[in-house]
């Protein structure tokens, strides 16, 4: 899998890898922030979430136009890192509620953006770059499944660190997370809270160990303690991201010949007299590849706005109607000394059935057992009883990428080989009757649960909560899903972009995920009076059309790409 590929692959791989820890960490805290700190609604919420999200993905066509125009890939990645870092820098200060901290929030998030929109999609356009060259073209899916997977490398670490930080603080100030503190805290500022809440809230100062009679003080003290805890873990981006900048301009030797737009090709062509290497496309070529892209990107839309829940309404559920403790051999999924463990044991399994030779199959079954005997030691060390924050359940997407995506990888070669590998158009079709699946799961775990609606006036935690493993079951099925659209997709896009539009066709892919990330509010707005298992069918009647749709025009995608 990780054979014969230019070294640039891991360069960039682990530049993009430090750039989206940061980012992970701090999605897996932001919403909880946002509530927490300012009281917004679930309204509210959704519109900064989604609108956030949109331009993340959607600035990036103008950072491909930056590029392919103006600066050249390298020059605007290595802005783009700067202005993300002052970003999050800003967002890591501590400040009070009034409308200045607003307005410096609002302000980091549109560097943020900013910066990512110069980074992301001319990253992707570098890596694709590489694979130009006929040495490693075969190889171009398998390379963006590798990029793929360091990306979830960093998300996997991102929320047990974000956890880590935010727990840390609070602890320092002598509280633990509850969740619902920080609601009823804004219905007692509010003047709106009942007399069930105040004794719902009085009830838990107690368990924090607080000693006064002044529940309003008490919770100030925890509002204060919370958002900052919060402001640290967003910090921790900041970290991520000057390792970005070290990997990506100390190692630039290693990707120097792909960071060459199609205009400077051409203009490096004609001072040397030579013929240029610049594909040139009929109009009608042109036409054809952009309006398949256009397809492509049309169906995505619904993906994303489905798949993005996990950093809203799904870090709802964790929050109000999943069960914050764990026992048992639940308790081995959230920590990660078990998980990393497991990893050894799972990657030594199938190198057990895919080695080639008795030495490195003996090889791989004793980094196995190793890994079994660690997790188990690791595993028989947790205390019996854990509890787990809201946040903690978006490691589960990144870790089964890092499982799956050699198992995927596998099968696709293993087609491949017999000619009846499906065409990345296709492979997205099945990702959305796969993300479909996915929330059928979750439509039955949310069945006989009370509506949001109904639990305000108890600081929103429903007294029925559901184990966890229905939130990890749907990720685990999701994550299927996006192995089979999202890294395919961006080789796609890669291999069937016009090569003067290279940049801006990574823009326009990400600008689709842009507008599916705004659409995600949508589905929060509905977060209130909805019974919970219809508002995750709309999200599984949204995947199934998509890939309906997609599916109707699946000979002329296949037809252009074969041609590509």
């Amino acid at each position: 899998m990780f054979k014969n590929h230019p070294k640039g692959l891991f360069v960039l791989a682990l530049a993009n890898m430090g750039e989206r820890f940061g980012y992970y960490t701090m999605l897996a805290i932001f919403v909880l922030f946002m509530q927490a700190k300012f009281g917004f609604s679930s309204d509210a919420t959704s519109t900064i979430f989604g609108s956030f999200l949109a331009l993340v993905y959607f600035l990036p066509l103008f950072g491909g136009l930056l590029a392919d125009k103006v600066l050249g890939y390298g020059k605007t990645i290595a802005l783009g890192i700067v202005v993300m870092f002052i970003g999050y820098f800003l967002l890591a200060i501590p400040s009070g509620t009034s409308m200045g901290a607003k307005v410096a929030m609002f302000g980091a998030l549109a560097l943020i953006a900013m910066g990512t929109g110069c980074f992301k999609g001319n990253l992707q356009a570098l890596v694709g770059n590489l694979y130009d060259d006929p040495r490693y073209s075969a190889k171009r899916d398998l390379a963006f499944s590798i990029f793929y997977m360091c990306i979830n490398i960093g998300a996997f670490f991102a929320p047990s660190a974000a956890e880590a930080v935010s727990n840390h603080f609070l602890a320092k100030d002598g509280f633990s997370y509850n969740a619902e503190i920080p609601a009823l805290t804004h219905q007692l500022m509010d003047g709106k809270i009942s007399q069930e809440g105040m004794q719902t809230l009085t009830a838990l100062a107690d368990a924090q160990g607080y000693q006064g009679t002044d529940i309003a003080a008490f919770s100030q003290q925890y509002l204060d303690s919370l958002s900052t805890s919060y402001n640290y873990g967003f910090g921790v981006a900041c970290i991520s991201l000057i390792i970005s900048m070290l990997i990506f301009l100390g190692f630039r030797r290693l990707y120097k010949a792909a960071d060459k737009t199609e205009k400077e090709k051409a203009k490096e062509a004609a001072a040397s007299g030579k013929t240029s290497d610049v594909i040139e496309l009929t109009p009608q070529q042109t036409k054809d590849r952009l309006m398949v892209l256009g397809l492509v990107f049309a169906v995505v839309i619904f993906f994303w706005m489905s798949f993005h829940q996990n950093g809203l309404t799904m870090t709802w559920f964790a929050r109000d109607y999943t069960d914050s403790t764990v026992t048992g051999f639940g308790r081995f999924g959230f920590s990660l000394l078990t998980l990393l463990p497991f990893i050894l044991v799972f990657y030594g399994i199938l190198n057990v059935i895919t080695g080639k030779t008795s030495k490195s199959k003996t090889t791989a079954g004793i980094v196995a057992v190793a890994g079994a005997l660690l997790a188990w030691w690791a595993y028989a060390a947790l205390p019996e009883t854990m509890r787990i924050t809201p946040q903690i359940f978006q490691q589960f997407n990144p870790y089964f990428i890092i499982l799956l995506t050699p198992v995927t990888v596998g099968i696709f070669t293993w087609l491949g080989s017999k000619g009846k590998e499906p065409l990345a158009p296709r492979k997205i079709g099945i990702g959305m009757l796969i993300a479909a699946l996915g929330f059928v799961v979750l439509m039955i775990g949310s069945f006989g649960l009370p509506t949001p609606a109904s639990l305000e006036s108890t600081g929103g935690v429903s007294t029925s909560l559901v184990s966890p493993n229905w939130l990890i079951s749907t990720y685990f099925v999701l994550t299927i899903a996006e192995l089979f659209l999202s890294p395919m997709g961006i080789s796609f896009v890669s291999k069937v972009a016009p090569p003067k539009y290279k940049g801006m066709a990574q823009g326009g892919w990400l600008a689709a995920t842009a507008i599916g990330n705004y659409l995600v509010a949508i589905i929060g707005y509905l977060w209130g009076g909805m019974q919970l298992w219809v508002l995750w069918g709309i999200l599984v009647a949204c995947c199934l059309l998509s890939a309906a749709f997609l599916f109707s025009v699946m000979k002329r995608l296949e037809k252009t790409t074969s041609e590509a």
